[in-house]
């Protein structure tokens, strides 16, 4: 029998999620998810409530299933893309990790970020800061991401957001 999700293990799975992105290794990113992950970044609806349904609603971000971040992080690498050519430098910091919920196969947890990234072409930098939620599930001795919202507080930003900055 498994024990529940602990935070140093949620702690260590979102911080090398963290670094695994900041450093661009995206095959290795990638596999921190489930094949059917949700990969969510809602739109704000007004000052103080995102939208709740990315079926229905307007999102910044939104994949259903490993195969769809998969073909974004394709077009972001595959040097096509003159909006992502070179990529931006990068580095987030997660903080306040909390299990809010755990079981032996599934866990919620809950964090914060900020990101600074740096557009090399525009020689500009940005902040972007807000929440995680995560679904976190266990595939065989593994914990992997099944869903992620990302929840952007400073959505009002002069530039593009992708999810190599969120």
């Amino acid at each position: 029998m498994s024990a529940p999700l602990t935070r140093a293990e949620a702690e260590d799975l979102l911080f090398r999620e963290a670094l695994l992105i900041d450093t661009q290794r995206f095959a290795e990113w990638l596999g921190l998810f489930t094949p059917d992950v949700e990969f969510w970044m809602p739109a704000w609806r007004d000052e103080s409530s995102t939208t709740e349904d990315p079926d229905r609603e307007l999102s910044l971000i939104y994949y259903k299933g490993r195969r769809n971040l998969e073909d974004r992080v394709m077009r972001l690498t595959s040097g096509l893309s003159t909006a992502s050519s070179p990529l931006p430098r990068v580095v987030h910091q997660v903080t306040n990790v909390m299990v809010l919920e755990a079981t032996e196969d599934g866990a919620t947890v809950s964090a914060a970020f900020t990101c600074h990234r740096h557009d090399v072409r525009m020689n500009r930098s940005d902040c972007f800061f807000g929440r995680y939620e995560y679904q976190l599930v266990r595939q065989d001795s593994a914990w992997l991401i099944a869903h992620k919202k990302i929840t952007l507080l400073n959505d009002t930003i002069p530039t593009v957001v992708d999810i190599n900055s969120i």
